[in-house]
């Protein structure tokens, strides 16, 4: 594609500013003249040739070209009659360098911002700039609109007229048309008229088509009056301000590209989501945020970066008052067109506008997305994310895991709420469930090896933490190993608790007769589990089964403070009330001696308390311990139910996902 600017024309409205040079060359800020600005923005725009017309001040312009030291070929043609003749024989004497081409024409008098040179590029029909919200002028272009078609141009036109300027694109069957209707007016001496004369003849085999840049900056510059009004529009674009907002710590070329395209509208102000918000709707980052905000800084064309906290854009928008958000198409539809219509109502607060560009999938940016995904299940990468996550959430949310399935539905459910999302952070493997799924009592009848290979079908398919129900962890010797053998997979922490002997689920209580180990055995066990450990990242949490066994508040204080002390990496509480008054008073009278140890709890009986309550009375981790196997197992009986009952599988179909729905859920490359 050519551009094609013409400047063969005097100037004369200008006075003493063209005294010395062409119109083309008066300067419209302290950085640029109007000429250097087009050109400058052809470039930016991948444009590579130029064909220039020229009159008076020829050589002048053709070295002040030469001067910028732009990548751009020119041909400079020279009409020799610049003072008898109007442009359209300007284009005539250019009209070898111009057939067969597609074309951007513009005159050399015209100030545009980079919103409309992208737009027009954008066109795939030729196209003519105009604007359906200016008044239409007295003595400048105006164009005839009908059915949606330029049918004429020039200035005497008003019915059915939009006010217009001389900057088009050009496909080259249109401008072939209208180039050989220029050449036949020029060869019959009819060279003192507009070229848009000369298209008005052949509209009908012409397809320009109207491009509405409604208020955007585009305009001549005829008279002195007219630059201060353009020049000081100019100063309000260029001082707009663009946001974009990123969770990503990998940038592609669709990335990129995106970017290149938000600082053409203003200064570019990035908003990098922070750990905590791409944990909370996606795959945890492999690159800490503040990696990622200095990845952004260093990136030409972005004027500021900033932290976005959470998935809603709204309280950076309030703050920073942007002229436009910027992003992909994709959000239009889908989980994040809540996000949008939120962004879209707060931009209409001031008058702000949403720009959104074709969502570009790169192939490349998948395989590497794959690649990450990998590497966060890896166990060096996988053990340290519960530590980390304690370190950036109020409250680490666990949801229960038996089998690679419930690893998958733990991985990825996601409910979108007020502009926020939600997801599980990590995964419980529960002893309980894990023996249920395996029709076992809860005694620890089922072994640490079978456990393990649990846990490993759950690792092969997932990437959030393991928190694994390691019961009473069993002799202290074994539980050494054990310690060793979790570390090395990747599992992120162990939960012990102090009883001994045959393990009997809590939740009797002192229905079965349990026996509560010593605090001087049990703080053995976990300094022992602790010597054991390579890494800082691996956690033994103590859970405490005081007030389970009914022993009393004070022995539960007692007993966590010593564990602490032992080396535990966090304390566990559970009661089998169904009021949480209990954890409630633990909770606060530990956090009144001890403000750091994490505290978790599994809400099994409590369950009316939300996780934002825990996380207020400090309470890090809630674990819903067994719910997907609680769901799961009388959904199935009612299924098995009703077939017996109806004899056939049709009334059991509603009840049941279907099994396209389930193989989403399993990865595609596994």
């Amino acid at each position: 594609m050519k551009a094609l600017i013409l400047n063969s024309g005097v100037g004369k409205r200008m006075g003493v500013l063209t005294s010395e040079h062409p119109k083309c060359m008066t300067e419209v800020n302290s950085k640029d003249t109007i000429l250097s600005r087009q050109l400058k923005m052809l470039v930016d725009f991948g444009v590579e040739e130029v064909v220039m017309t020229t009159g008076l001040f020829d050589q002048v312009l053709i070295n002040y070209c030469h001067s910028l030291e732009l990548p751009l070929k020119y041909t400079f043609i020279n009409n020799p009659v610049y003072d008898k003749t109007n442009y359209i024989y300007s284009i005539y004497c250019a009209k070898d360098h111009l057939k067969d081409e597609d074309i951007i024409m513009m005159h050399g008098d015209l100030v545009f911002e980079n919103r409309v040179m992208e737009m027009l590029l954008d066109s795939e029909k030729s196209c003519m700039t105009v604007s359906s919200t200016a008044e239409l002028p007295e003595k400048d272009f105006k164009a005839v609109v009908i059915d949606g078609k330029i049918q004429k141009v020039g200035i005497e036109f008003f019915n059915d007229a939009m006010a217009a300027q001389p900057l088009y694109k050009l496909n080259k069957e249109d401008w072939n048309a209208w180039l050989e209707e220029i050449c036949a007016f020029c060869e019959k001496d009819d060279v003192k008229c507009y070229a848009e004369n000369a298209f008005n003849e052949v509209s009908d085999k012409c397809n320009v088509y109207p491009l509405d840049v409604e208020n955007m900056l585009c305009n001549e510059i005829d008279t002195p009056e007219d630059l201060a009004a353009v020049s000081a529009k100019l100063r309000e674009t260029l001082n707009r301000t663009v946001y974009m907002c990123f969770s990503t710590d990998i940038l592609h070329s669709g990335h990129i590209a995106l970017i290149r395209k938000a600082e053409r509208l203003g200064k570019l102000i990035i908003g990098v989501m922070t750990d905590e918000a791409v944990a909370s709707f996606k795959r945890f980052p492999l690159v800490p945020f503040e990696e990622r905000k200095v990845l952004f800084e260093n990136l030409s064309g972005v004027y500021k970066v900033v932290a976005q906290d959470s998935l809603s854009y709204a309280e950076n928008l309030r703050k920073y008052r942007p002229t436009y958000v910027v992003h992909g198409d994709d959000w239009c539809t889908g989980f994040q067109k809540p996000v949008r219509d939120e962004v879209a109502s707060v931009l209409a607060e001031y008058g702000g506008r949403i720009i959104e560009y074709p969502y570009s999938k790169d192939a490349k940016f998948d395989q590497l997305e794959r690649e990450s995904s990998t590497r966060l299940s890896m166990p060096d990468v996988r053990r340290g994310r519960l530590r980390r996550l304690l370190s950036l959430k109020p409250t680490v949310s666990v949801l229960e895991a038996h089998s690679g399935i419930t690893g998958l539905i733990a991985e990825k459910t996601t409910v979108y709420q007020d502009g926020k999302a939600y997801q599980f952070d990590a995964m419980w493997v529960s002893s309980l469930c894990d023996s249920t799924a395996k029709g076992k009592p809860d005694i620890e009848l089922v072994d640490m090896s079978s456990r393990l290979r649990t846990i490993d079908d759950i690792m092969e398919v997932t990437t959030k933490p393991i928190i694994l129900d390691g019961d009473t962890g069993g002799l202290t010797e074994h539980f050494v190993y054990n310690v060793k053998t979790l570390e090395r997979m990747g599992v992120s922490a162990v939960i012990i608790e102090d009883k001994t002997g045959l393990k009997k689920n809590s939740l009797f209580g002192t229905e079965v007769a349990q026996t509560q180990d010593t605090i001087e055995n049990f703080c053995y066990k976990i300094s022992s589990g602790k010597a054991a450990q390579n890494t800082k990242e691996f956690m033994i949490i103590a859970r405490i089964e005081s007030l389970i066994l009914e022993q009393g508040m004070e022995d539960a204080l007692t007993r966590a403070f010593a564990y602490v002390e032992a080396g535990a990496d966090g304390i566990m509480i559970h009661s089998r009330k169904k009021s949480p008054d209990e954890i409630f008073e633990f909770v606060e009278k530990f956090r009144a001696k001890d403000s750091q140890t994490p505290i978790v709890v599994v809400p099994t009986s409590f369950n009316t308390v939300t996780e934002e309550e825990f996380a207020k009375r400090g309470v890090n981790i809630v674990i819903y311990a067994n719910q997907l196997t609680r769901s799961g197992f009388p959904a199935m009986q009612n299924v098995a139910t009703t077939i017996l009952t109806n004899h056939r599988a049709k009334e059991a179909d509603d009840m049941c996902m279907s099994i396209k729905e389930i193989l989403t859920l399993i990865p595609a490359d596994y």
